[in-house]
């Protein structure tokens, strides 16, 4: 699936730059309705209710130079959040960054990516010989605009020069060719969210296929990159050991002979807050996702909020069936938590 925003607004300082100034070229020739903010505030999306808001959030893009050079932690997955791309094109009903980006949730990519490497820089310096994980996904989905800004491709090669450092991301897309041919080391590991068919088709709007995600997998396994799968969030819907066991198998045949390497799973079942809750109801009043909280245990988490997920008993049955399932159909996997 190719992403064209509909609107993208830049700030005069990331004219200075030259992904600032590749950015305005080319979504000018597209004939996106492209404007040189003169202040850096964002007042012309569209969208006078929260649905219509939040629909056309997800079609704009802002072009900023980012201030804070301080990284955010990311664990436990990473060290350090890698701030290239901040929001997502995709419109997962489920999605936490729903209650981030406000009612126009529209998506970031920071034209100072040189002084950003030079930060990520300073980082891998301070830890080494310590290995420094960074997180290029924590907010975002990067894959959808790296056809237009190629900042994910300029990080994978700086990463891959880097003795002490290493990179992940994570995506719901497939447009990955860009990235295929670049001198990596097997520094970065690229995993790719799945989920069956029937969640997909219902609370993952805008992304691509099951199909789609595996077919680019297979692209950067044979590419050489380490390659993982987030399979989440686990529904525990109707006969959804049925679905997800026909998903690993078809997994499996689609991967072909690369389903022999190490590949990394890591599974999350579904949980949601009630600021969440509240929020998804807005911007999708007519959603089926399970959010029942009588059928739920509320959960303190480690930062400090509550949190509805399935009971001890469905989730010790989650945790056997993709373990077991997991080990199963990859014997040579690694599953790195079942949460």
């Amino acid at each position: 699936m190719e992403y064209l925003p509909e609107r993208v607004f830049l700030e005069k300082k990331a004219m200075n730059y030259p992904l600032g100034k590749k950015l305005y070229d080319v979504f000018t020739e597209k004939g996106v309705d492209t404007e040189i903010l003169k202040s850096n505030r964002v007042t012309k999306i569209p969208g006078k209710n929260p649905v219509k808001a939040y629909a056309e959030g997800k079609k704009s893009l802002v072009v900023r130079v980012r201030k804070n050079n301080e990284f955010q932690s990311c664990k436990p997955s990473a060290h350090y959040q890698l701030p290239l791309v901040s929001g997502c094109a995709g419109k997962c009903e489920y999605c936490y960054l729903n209650t981030r980006f406000g009612n126009k949730p529209y998506t970031t990519v920071y034209a100072n990516v040189d002084e950003i490497l030079e930060k990520t820089d300073k980082y891998i310096k301070d830890r080494a010989p310590e290995i420094t994980y960074f997180e290029a996904a924590a907010t975002s989905d990067p894959i959808p605009l790296e056809r237009y800004t190629g900042v994910l491709a300029k990080t994978i090669d700086f990463i891959g020069k880097e003795e002490y450092a290493r990179l992940r991301f994570v995506t719901k897309f497939s447009d990955v060719d860009s990235i295929l041919n670049i001198k990596h080391n097997k520094h970065t590991t690229i995993r790719f969210s799945i989920n069956t068919d029937d969640v997909i088709n219902k609370y993952e709007h805008g992304t691509d296929s099951l199909d789609e995600r595996v077919k680019a997998s297979k692209k950067v396994f044979q590419s050489g990159y380490k390659l993982g799968f987030i399979i989440g969030p686990v529904i525990l819907y109707e006969n959804w050991k049925k679905d997800y066991l026909k998903m690993l198998n078809n997994l499996k045949k689609k991967l072909g002979d690369e389903k022999k390497e190490k590949i990394y799973f890591e599974v999350i079942s579904h949980r949601f807050t009630k600021t969440a809750k509240n929020k998804i109801l807005e911007i999708f009043p007519s959603t089926t996702l399970p959010m029942d909280e009588e059928k739920r245990k509320f959960k303190y988490g480690q930062f400090g909020y509550g949190k509805y997920v399935y009971n001890k008993e469905e989730l010790e049955e989650m945790n056997n069936f993709f373990k077991d399932n997991i080990k199963d159909i990859f014997p040579s996997a690694e599953i790195d938590y079942i949460i």
